[in-house]
């Protein structure tokens, strides 16, 4: 077995996934083109010496279909000798490409991977792929299935999170956001979107709302209580009988935003460096997937992560840096109770609920804004981690060299 290292990254800013957002005229396949050639023009990467390109995407029908990997790189200029994969296991699906990626050098099997992820959700919807689970209804019937919302509400719920407490995380989230931007702390890897004229398209993240406060997210009325109404809710309580009712916390405001953007990581052993002229900023120090409870189904992180420290020979202290995705307030502030993380160290930057959730391009943002804190910081050790729909969850170590 051979390390595992990452030597650059770079993403597109996120652009309202909505008519009128900043990337709706951009298609998902050149919005992975452009974050490969960015990737290549960097370091000048000699493209015959990449093995496989593999990109995350959760919604791969219409103009997202086939095996994006393949498509963005043959349309990025790449030799033809590099292969393409399409992964998705939902939000954590760019996170899964670069694990993927990682394994295949770590057995010896590939020199240089690129690993990332694509979604258009202004282009493509979300939920326009279907579910095999939503045409077999015993699936949903046998496991309490109710939909993400509910879920994150139940966990809020179930584990005593308030309606101030979300309003707050999120107002947080917010102004975290706007003080990394302001700080100058994205742009050495957020590459601008171009039109094919070269001009700049979007530069920046477009969903961050600097001037949200706790008061105005207090004036928006919960968006999942109708949802719960028409059934839901009492599917979660036949799961959990114990809790006499659900609250509804959630709203547009505390929730993860529908963007649109694309992210690639360049990974390669230490034989790579040489090859490519650079040197590695972080070793993959591990990684690790794991089912969890489908019914609330956002609970996978903190056991992904309790999974990924005994096999690291890691312990929750040592980690300087986290990166936990957003999906809704809850399931950051549900990780921290669970393994006793203090909030100033978790999504430094801000998170999903300002910048946006562009679904299979997430993963590989978090990592890679990981790396970047972890240097701009002199500090070693970072995990990244996302909750999964159906109940998963999907983490990884990262140690800067």
């Amino acid at each position: 077995m051979v390390d595992c290292y990452i030597y650059d990254h770079v993403r597109t800013p996120r652009g309202r996934g909505k008519r009128g957002g900043g990337l709706r005229s951009v298609s998902p396949l050149e919005l992975g083109r452009q974050v490969l050639h960015a990737i290549r023009t960097r370091i000048e990467l000699d493209t015959s010496r990449v093995d496989e390109v593999i990109f995350g995407c959760v919604e791969p029908v219409g103009e997202q279909g086939g095996v994006l990997g393949r498509l963005c790189a043959l349309k990025a200029g790449y030799d033809d000798s590099v292969a393409g994969l399409h992964v998705n296991r939902y939000c954590s699906s760019g996170l899964d490409a670069i694990n993927i990626g990682a394994a295949g050098i770590a057995c010896g099997q590939s020199e240089i991977v690129i690993g990332g992820g694509v979604e258009s959700m202004s282009r493509v919807p979300m939920g326009a792929g279907g579910s095999a689970g939503s045409l077999d209804p015993t699936v949903a019937h046998d496991n309490y299935l109710v939909g993400q919302a509910i879920g994150a509400d139940a966990v809020a719920t179930k584990y005593g999170f308030s309606r101030s407490d979300v309003d707050r995380f999120a107002s947080q989230s917010q102004q975290r956001a706007h003080a990394a931007w302001t700080d100058g702390r994205f742009s050495k890897s957020v590459t601008p979107v171009t039109d094919r004229n070269g001009v700049a398209i979007l530069e920046r993240d477009e969903h961050i709302r600097p001037d949200t406060t706790v008061e105005s997210l207090q004036a928006l009325k919960p968006s999942f209580a109708g949802l719960g109404a028409m059934g839901f809710d009492e599917v979660i309580l036949d799961r959990y009988p114990e809790l006499p009712a659900i609250d509804h916390v959630h709203h547009a405001g505390n929730s993860s935003g529908i963007v649109d953007g694309a992210a690639a990581v360049l990974l390669g052993g230490e034989a790579a460096a040489q090859t490519l002229g650079a040197k590695p900023r972080a070793r993959i120090r591990g990684f690790a997937t794991i089912g969890s409870e489908p019914s609330i189904m956002m609970t996978g992180p903190e056991f992904v992560v309790e999974r990924l420290l005994k096999r690291s020979g890691v312990s929750v202290p040592d980690v300087d840096l986290w990166e936990v995705n957003e999906a809704f307030a809850a399931v950051p502030l549900r990780f921290m109770q669970a393994l006793d993380i203090d909030e100033s160290i978790v999504n430094v930057n801000g998170g999903a609920i300002a910048m946006g959730h562009p679904l299979g391009a997430t993963g590989a943002m978090l990592l890679g804004t990981l790396l970047d804190e972890l240097e701009r910081q002199d500090k070693t050790l970072g995990i990244a981690v996302l909750c999964v729909g159906v109940g998963m969850g999907t983490a990884a170590l990262i140690e800067r060299v």
